[in-house]
């Protein structure tokens, strides 16, 4: 956190605020239990692994108060089978915040048919104090964020693996021509390619073949390949 807060100063990010202010206004905890009872949203975001996050949504039901929204930053998997871990299934929401976080003005939020109205009044009013901006869509596999990214993510590695060009001309074609602001490949990297084949996987077993993910990626994944946080995926990173 204290690395991040110090890229942002030198971008004039931080809206004249030092590092060191930032940080003394974060009250880091090493357990669930510890989480302060008056909280008012709390946003899971471990691995993509369902019978985790159902235990860490009830951990943290128990240990906040009813005012409490709880919020998932899953990005495939079901709200509803999510909520399934809570005895007021109503107070959670998906909040899918989208990477990279610090300069993407993306949030999904997620809702069941048992979410409540004033929770997402609530989360949509954190969104626009965050300085960003909601997209408001129905619990389905993969959400709209991640169903049409990893869509166009595996298609650009099967191209990849077909020859079609190398991964910087595959990105920059993206780039260029469509105006995105990071090309597929370079998207999965900074994702990580570990975590793409795991919704991949996901959204395979639920939507159908079209997500099946290709031979490349389960190699590269194996290898430890992993993107930016191993410095060695599609691209290169230093």
């Amino acid at each position: 956190m204290a690395s991040g807060l110090q890229r942002a100063a030198e971008r004039d990010k931080l809206g004249g605020a030092t590092p060191a202010e930032v940080l003394a206004r974060v009250t880091v905890v090493s357990a669930i239990d510890e989480l302060p009872a008056g909280a008012d949203l709390v946003v899971e975001a471990v691995p993509e692994i369902v019978d985790l996050k159902l235990d860490v949504l009830h951990r943290i039901e128990g240990t906040v108060g009813p005012q409490c929204v709880i919020a998932s930053n899953t990005s495939s998997l079901s709200i509803a089978v999510l909520a399934a871990a809570l005895d007021a299934p109503e107070r959670l929401v998906g909040m899918h915040f989208f990477n990279p976080v610090p300069a993407s003005t993306l949030v999904e939020i997620v809702r069941t048919d048992a979410t409540a109205g004033p929770v997402v009044d609530r989360v949509r009013g954190w969104v626009e104090l965050l300085g960003k901006q909601e997209v408001l869509v129905n619990d389905s596999p993969g959400f709209a964020t991640s169903r049409l990214g990893v869509c166009l993510g595996l298609e650009a590695i099967r191209m990849l693996e077909d020859g079609v060009a190398d991964a910087e001309s595959i990105d920059r074609a993206m780039e260029l021509g469509y105006r995105h602001p990071m090309g597929p490949l370079r998207s999965t990297d900074l994702v990580g390619l570990d975590v793409r084949l795991a919704i991949a996987e996901h959204l395979a077993s639920t939507l159908g073949e079209r997500f099946a993910p290709p031979q490349l990626l389960r190699d590269m994944v194996a290898r430890g390949d992993l993107g930016r946080k191993t410095g060695r995926g599609f691209h290169t990173w230093s």
